[in-house]
């Protein structure tokens, strides 16, 4: 009787652990992601009150697989106090506040690497923005580079040419590091299609797509003649507004990125008298990949 029990313990164990091994082989899957500029200088400085925002933030990110966080400065620790992801970036801060940037993931990532802008204008100076790099593991055959952006802000002669050159340094670095990969860059760009200080499009010349591009203007980038988009009110921005936070992708030769869902899902992210828990809306997509080799 031990025996045959003993037997059919080790069947048990080879059934699940070859449905695991299936589950973690499986060729295709989803997976969300979300940006978020959270506005996390210390108050006074930011006007959305992140001492008492970024812990109402911080739980309403669970439900999506992957974040990248932008102004993630002074108030990391809440912004940690009701989050679950089971991976975490490790949080830099020095002098100037570090970067900001920080990512919480469901997914282990590896090689985690920050990249301070070498060109800023401005208060921009004050903090190291800049890009981070990590190497996101959705399964044993799927990994996708991930890149968190937060460019130079404003629209003067020197910010605008600031922004330029921080384009054109991240898509440099990814040339060189992401060569041949499939890769998602998530941030807040400050830029806009429409404005013509803004080169943005360099994204897109190197095989990259912009989901909100896809899922919203079916392909239509918008006319780069300093006219902004008005189809919406600019207080509470729709999916098919232009918003400076964006989400790129671009798939390769082993892997298919396809975005299944885009939206700003701002409206689950205010507090009880419904003001924005920060000045930027978080933006949202949808991803299918799947493994093509």
């Amino acid at each position: 009787m031990k025996k045959v029990i003993y037997y059919f313990l080790l069947l048990s164990i080879s059934f699940i652990a070859g449905c695991k091994k299936e589950s973690d082989e499986s060729k295709q899957g989803v997976f969300t992601v979300v940006t978020y500029n959270i506005a996390g200088l210390p108050e006074p400085a930011s006007g959305s009150h992140p001492f008492t925002n970024t812990p109402l933030i911080s739980s309403r990110l669970n439900k999506y697989d992957l974040v990248n966080v932008q102004e993630d400065f002074s108030y990391h620790d809440l912004l940690l106090s009701n989050d679950y992801h089971k991976y975490r970036s490790t949080y830099v801060a020095n002098s100037s506040l570090g970067d900001g940037l920080n990512m919480l993931s469901q997914f282990v990532f590896l090689n985690f690497m920050r990249t301070q802008w070498e060109d800023c204008n401005g208060t921009d100076c004050f903090t190291p923005k800049g890009f981070t790099y990590s190497r996101l593991k959705l399964n044993t055959k799927a990994y996708i580079d991930i890149y968190n952006v937060h460019c130079n802000a404003g629209s003067d002669v020197l910010d605008l040419t600031a922004r330029r050159k921080n384009i054109l340094q991240l898509c440099k670095y990814i040339e060189f590091r992401s060569a041949g990969n499939a890769v998602i860059i998530m941030g807040d760009t400050n830029c806009r299609y429409t404005r013509t200080g803004d080169n943005i499009r360099e994204i897109l010349s190197r095989g990259f797509k912009d989901s909100w591009i896809e899922m919203e203007r079916n392909g239509v980038l918008p006319n780069q003649d300093g006219i902004a988009l008005t189809d919406c009110d600019p207080s509470s921005p729709y999916a098919n507004c232009e918003v400076v936070d964006k989400i790129f992708y671009r798939s390769n030769d082993m892997i298919k990125l396809t975005p299944l869902e885009y939206s700003i899902p701002g409206d689950a992210f205010l507090d009880s008298n419904n003001e924005w828990l920060s000045d930027h809306r978080p933006v949202y997509t949808k991803f299918q990949f799947e493994v093509l080799k």
